[in-house]
């Protein structure tokens, strides 16, 4: 398909303007715009990233952030690293934020690791990612990272019009439509994908919409955003090396897994400018979000069904003096049950501590309440220095809706010392924290820039680590984790070439984990130190190239030999090298050619350091035509252009080597209208 149609493409180009794309007014949070400043690791995917790679997962876009990796499970699923390992288990959900247009899409303490399909990235205009603790603006989960989308917002010229159809290998469909006026703007998409391996699919939509108003002297921008996801799983292909296996890594040991979530938000963003150099924003906000999926990687394979409904507002103000604050609330009521529908299949202890029946049936409601202040300071107009605090309340109310313990759900015991699965007495918990930061930006001249930076990022314990207990665990007395960083980066800026770098070391305290008892505790420490950079260089009007990667050490800074901890391992799934680069190319001013390259490296599989994945290098192919009439464009992708062998997630657990393959070499034909 790709060798037809690149001679096609050639002689239909000719030298008349490209089409422009859709002018769009960006309508965000003011105290946002100060972040960039005074975070080093911060990085912007722009309209043309996010048009150039069409995403079909949060793992093709992502991967051009530094010392960024999106872990690609089965279908949408997902698990994410910024500048930090691919953490699994207790202790990995809710390590990041998740943002649309500045508000969190979950409400704290409710994670998932999956959620960036939550988010319609297709349609984003930009999409900001901050690495490592973020700013006092960002409260719990902003530990890690931070990702922040911004929706197709209503624009001040004339109306706009895009529309998209797409076909794929393995019976990939898509559609897009875009409407953008000065008053009203609507994003939306559907996809109906099959795959390689065997009884994997999903179909998943997206809606955004905005419009614009004003009320009582304020600019108001309402949103609307939904998504929708419905997917049959595959499983692991398990055994050493699996996935260089040419039958086994098509195959699918669980055709019988799936996945269904949707998720609604509702936010309305009102800005006053109440006097010249003062600006004062108001955000309310609700959401709504539901799942259910079978747990195919457990024995005893239980379904888990869970729900969040929330709300809250975000006040903040800001003036020209730089001074800027604000105060955060939200309430939220999340459930969680959890049923096993068949008898657990394997030895005698699997079948006797993992029963039939329900496990859990709870309910959580909680309050978080927050205020934060920022201060940047000019001296001699090249130095910025930048001090904040943020003070955090969460409160956490637990109702368990069935029998408490570790009994079957009809009050009968189970051999070997109980069930596997504890439900702890109805109880109350509550975190405050505290996470200053202090920065200092130094213009050494019109193109150089020195920044610096110290600051705590924190994570309160999750509701499913205080309240999914199991062997027999009453309490978990659990402590927020929190992330101590010290980071310096330099940046160098022209007309035609732009780069950066950044040294980072990081140590994380109470990290919480599932001890070899069965038992979650907080009491593990990590340590994390590397550089990361990129680079953007345009060498004329036909070539361009743009690179970023990332080296860092993560390591455990304790021991628990009984889990396989020692000082100084590797903590598992952290790869010591991640890498992109892509080189532009346009022969003609209608045709637009892109290479691409990404590197993961090899990392270790379990804490032990015993079992290990090579990592894998990837080539992609991207071509652009824009059409006579400067309306219409045709694209070809090709992903995996070499058709490598490769996994795109790898562990060691329950005595086995355990992959989600890689797919092989993939072509997509896209056409795209504007107006």
């Amino acid at each position: 398909m790709l060798s037809s149609l690149i001679p096609y493409l050639l002689l239909q180009a000719t030298t008349t303007a490209a089409p422009q794309a859709m002018e769009i007014v960006e309508v965000r949070s003011a105290p946002a715009q100060s972040v960039a400043g005074s975070i080093p690791g911060i990085s912007t995917l722009g309209l043309d990233d996010i048009d150039d790679e069409s995403v079909t997962h949060a793992n093709e876009l992502l991967d051009r952030v530094p010392a960024t990796w999106i872990s690609r499970g089965s279908g949408q699923e997902q698990l994410m690293a910024i500048r930090s390992p691919v953490l699994t288990g207790p202790g990995a959900c809710g390590a990041f934020m998740v943002m649309e247009d500045h508000v969190s899409i979950r409400p704290t303490g409710f994670c998932n690791v999956n959620e960036l399909f939550e988010v319609n990235l297709l349609q984003a205009q930009a999409v900001d990612v901050v690495r490592g603790p973020g700013s006092v603006l960002y409260g719990s989960n902003a530990l890690h990272g931070v990702l922040d989308a911004r929706s197709l917002a209503p624009g001040s010229g004339s109306t706009t019009l895009g529309a998209g159809l797409e076909v794929g290998t393995d019976d990939y469909y898509r559609g897009r439509v875009e409407y953008a006026g000065a008053r009203f703007a609507l994003a939306a998409n559907y996809t109906d994908s099959g795959s390689f391996r065997d009884d994997e699919s999903f179909t998943q939509g997206f809606l955004n919409t905005s419009m614009a108003s004003q009320a009582g002297g304020a600019d108001i921008v309402t949103r609307l955003a939904y998504a929708g996801i419905d997917q049959e799983t595959a499983g692991f292909v398990q055994g050493k090396d699996a996935w260089r296996d040419p039958e086994l890594r098509t195959s699918n040991q669980n055709p019988e897994a799936y996945r269904k979530a949707e998720a609604w938000r509702l936010t309305s963003q009102w800005r006053w400018l109440p006097s010249p150099g003062s600006e004062f924003e108001w955000i309310p906000y609700a959401r709504y979000s539901d799942m259910e999926f079978l747990q195919h990687f457990l024995p005893g394979q239980p379904t888990e069904s869970n729900g969040q409904t929330s709300a809250g507002m975000l006040f903040s103000w800001r003036n020209d003096t730089g001074w800027s604050a604000g105060i955060d609330f939200e309430w939220a009521d999340g459930e969680l049950v959890e049923f096993q529908a068949h008898p657990t299949e394997g030895s005698d202890f699997l079948v006797e501590t993992r029963p039939q029946g329900f496990h859990y049936d709870y309910e959580v409601r909680s309050l978080m309440a927050a205020a934060w202040a920022q201060y940047e300071h000019k001296i001699m107009d090249i130095h910025i220095v930048t001090a904040g605090l943020r003070g955090e309340f969460l409160d956490y109310g637990y109702r368990n809706r069935m029998i408490s313990g570790n009994t079957r759900d009809d009050g009968t015991t189970c051999g070997y010392g109980g069930c596997l699965y504890t439900r702890p007495e109805s109880q109350g918990d509550q975190f405050s924290n505290l996470a200053p930061e202090l920065g200092l930006q130094w213009q050494l001249s019109e193109r150089t820039r020195l920044v610096s930076r110290i600051a705590r990022g924190f994570r309160a314990p999750q509701a499913t680590e205080l309240y999914r207990l199991q062997s027999g665990q009453q309490v978990a007395d659990l402590q927020t984790e929190t992330l101590d960083t010290a980071e310096l980066g330099f940046e160098f800026s022209s007309d035609d070439i732009h780069w950066n770098a950044i040294a980072f070391a990081m140590k994380k305290r109470h990290f919480i984990f599932r001890d070899a008892d069965g038992n979650n505790v907080s009491d593990g420490k990590t340590r994390h130190y590397g550089i990361e950079g990129a680079v953007d260089w345009r060498m004329n009007d036909q070539w361009r190239l743009s690179a970023n990667a990332g080296w860092a050490i993560h390591e455990y800074a304790f021991d628990r030999p009984a889990s396989g901890i020692v000082d100084g391992n590797r903590v598992d799934t952290a790869p010591e090298w991640l890498a992109g680069a892509r080189l532009d190319y346009r022969p003609l001013q209608r045709l637009r050619l892109e290479l691409e390259w990404t590197h993961v490296g090899a990392y270790e599989l379990d804490p032990a350091n015993e079992h290990q994945y090579e990592g894998h290098d990837l080539f992609a192919l991207r071509a652009f035509h824009d059409l006579r009439g400067d309306r219409h464009r045709l694209s070809v992708r090709v992903t995996n252009l070499f058709d490598t062998y490769y996994a795109e997630r790898a562990d060691y657990a329950f005595g086995n080597y355990r992959y989600f393959p890689g797919a092989g070499r993939r072509v997509y034909l896209e056409w795209r209208y504007s107006h």
